[in-house]
This record gives structure tokens, sequence and C-alpha cells, in this order.
């Protein structure tokens, strides 16, 4: 069975290896926070789970501290690394991770952190979380977005799942912005942060889907690598699955700061978006299924991108249950159990994944100079 996956000739085959924390190690708290957030809401069985949900959100907070002290201790002894990382077109991309995680733990501390601190200081902190997080997924959209058009040198079939990371942050700001809607102060800044959401939404929502197309048409001309970057092709999850749940939050809080007809026109608009776009999500998830399917069958090995299984998925699985609680259907409840399932065996698979690498060290180790991954369409 041929190997699909080439590098471009004049790069070097074997560079040199530097020990070292990427932006992309940040998916692992991205990932993490999901389930939390994600099985608190669940339909039917969601208050059962809020054990679990909080001892997981407890340990996302505790690697997103862990994450943050290693890479500023990082950056500070060694700093040509983040300069090198910046500078990598693949790897910059990956710099709207720690925003994401950041958000997706200030979510958790809303739903968990009464628990074991005061109701006003877990509102405090994710309020923090959110203004930092919010602040660099913008700052991360349009820097990295800007040298993308400006600076990195790209094939003409370089596009993949990672250029989603820098632009879907704006998506989970909107989406944890709705949770903190009701804490905010006055009734005008409620509703100043209501449309600031809906803002946010657009900005990630039609960056997404300029993407998304991109990835298409790489797909339709020049295939797939085969690789480690095929697990990248479910981070399309994200947005789409981020954005139904966006769209739930922001119609239920609109309800209660926004006077009729339009609290009612965004509450519709959870159900009129939402059931369209989780239709499509359905549909990449079968195709990213079966590329990754075809992938293993030709030995993919085990990178951290495996991490885009879980976070993705879990943005399905809130999006899913929003959907339940606005339509009422069994079908959109059990839907949400199943995907709900479906991401803990696939959190299982990368921290498994992750942890024999970190024994091996290898998962440490990253090339010093990148190399360009060159898809090419072949028989399965």
């Amino acid at each position: 069975m041929p190997d699909n996956t080439q590098v471009e000739p004049n790069r070097e085959l074997n560079p040199e290896l530097s020990t070292e924390i990427g932006p992309n190690w940040f998916a692992s708290v991205m990932g993490t926070g999901i389930i939390a957030n994600a099985a608190v809401g669940l339909p039917i069985i969601g208050k059962d789970l809020s054990g679990l949900g909080f001892v997981i959100w407890l340990l996302a907070a505790l690697m997103l501290v862990a994450m943050l002290l290693i890479k500023v201790i990082q950056t500070i002894i060694r700093p040509h690394i983040i300069k090198r990382q910046f500078n990598d077109p693949v790897m910059a991309q990956f710099f709207g991770a720690p925003p994401m995680a950041m958000l997706t733990v200030a979510g958790g501390t809303i739903l968990f952190g009464p628990q074991i601190m005061a109701p006003e200081t877990s509102i405090t902190i994710a309020w923090v979380l959110w203004f930092i997080g919010t602040l660099g997924g913008i700052t991360t959209a349009v820097i990295i977005t800007f040298r993308l058009f400006t600076h990195y040198k790209i094939r003409s079939d370089a596009a993949f799942g990672g250029w989603l990371m820098p632009v879907v942050p704006p998506m989970v700001s909107a989406a944890i912005g709705a949770m903190l809607i009701p804490y905010a102060p006055t009734l005008a800044m409620q509703q100043t942060l209501l449309y600031a959401c809906y803002a946010l939404f657009g900005v990630s929502l039609l960056s997404a889907l300029i993407i998304i197309t991109m990835i298409w048409s790489r797909l339709v001309h020049s295939g797939t690598s085969g690789g480690a970057r095929v697990p990248t092709l479910w981070i399309i999850l994200g947005p789409l699955g981020q954005s139904i749940t966006a769209a739930g939050a922001l119609g239920t809080a609109a309800l209660l700061v926004v006077d009729e007809p339009i609290a009612t026109a965004m509450n519709t608009m959870a159900v009129l978006y939402g059931v369209p776009v989780w239709g499509f999500a359905f549909f990449w998830s079968i195709l990213a299924s079966l590329l990754t399917l075809r992938a293993l069958r030709r030995k993919m090995p085990f990178a951290l991108t495996w991490w885009a299984f879980t976070f993705p998925v879990g943005t399905c699985v809130t999006g899913t249950s929003q959907l339940a609680l606005h339509t009422e259907l069994e079908a959109f409840e059990w839907a949400a159990i199943s995907l709900f399932v479906g991401l803990i065996c696939a959190w299982l698979i990368a921290a498994i994944g992750t942890i024999k690498g970190l024994k091996g060290g290898h998962i440490m180790k990253n090339p010093t100079t990148s190399s360009h991954v060159v898809s090419k369409k072949g028989q399965l």
C-alpha cells in the first residue's frame, strides 16, 4: 500500500529536534474542559453527572495552570522557541488554542466553581478568564490571519483544519459570554454583552466558512496527506458545533434582556440556524470518519493532532444539547448522549496516546525547521 505523505524536496528529511512545548498542547486542556461543560448540560442524565463534571473541570483547570506556567518559563528561558513557533506557518495556527483553553475553563468555573469557592469569587475568575481569552482570541485571529496573508510561505494545497484554530476563539467567547450575561451588573451592560457576543459569533462563523471551503477545495483537488494531519479535519466540527451552542445560549439569554420581537427572533434563530448546521456537521463527521479510517489503514502515527477528536466533538455535544432544549425532541436528546459517549472514548484515546508519548519522550520533540506536507490522492 503506497504512502501518500510526501515532504517537499527542498526540505530536510531528518531535521534537528527540539524538546519543547508548543501552543498545540493547550488543545488537551480544551478537550478535557469541554467534557465537564458538556456533561452537566446533557438532557436526561446531565443532573447526575455533576460530580464527574466537577472532577473533569478541576483537572482541566490544573492542566491550564500547568501549561501556562511551563509556556511562560520556556519563553523566558528560551525565547527563541516561541519566536520560531510564531514564524512556523503550521505551528503558529495553534496559538488560537491557549485562548480557547482559558475560555473553556471559564465556562466550567461558572458551572462548578461555587462548589469550592464563594459564588462571587467563581464569577470573578470566570470574567477574568473570559476577558483574557476573548482579547487573546481576537488578537490571535487578527495577527495570525494577517501573517498568513502577508508572511507565511505556503503551498496551494496547504489548507488544513489547523487554519481554523485562530478564528474559532471568538465563537467560544460568544458561547461562554452568553453564560455570563446574567451576571453583568446592569441591563444596559447585559444587552451590550449580548450584541457583542453576536458580533463575535459573526467574526468566527464567516471566517470559518471561508476556510472550510478552502479545505474542501484542497481535498477535492489534492486529496489528503494520509498522515498525522488527517485528525485536523475534525476541527471543522468545532466552529459548527460551537456556533450551534452559541446560537442556543444567546437565544435563551436574549429572552431575559431584550424586548420583543427581537428576543423571540434571537431565540428562534437557535433552531432555524442550529438544525441545518447540525445536519452538515453530521454529514462532515461521516466524511471525517472515513478519511480517518483510511489514514489508520495506512498506519497514521499518534500525534497531538489526535486531540482534534475531542474538543470539536464536545462542541457538537453542547450544540445538540441546545437543540434538545429548544426543540424538546427525544431524537436530539439521545443524539447528545450518544455523542457524549463518543467524546469520552475519543478523550481516552488521546489521553492514553499522550501519556505514552510523554513516557517515550518523543512527543515533546519538535523539528526546528518546518516541512510542507504534500497532499496526494491514491487508492484505499
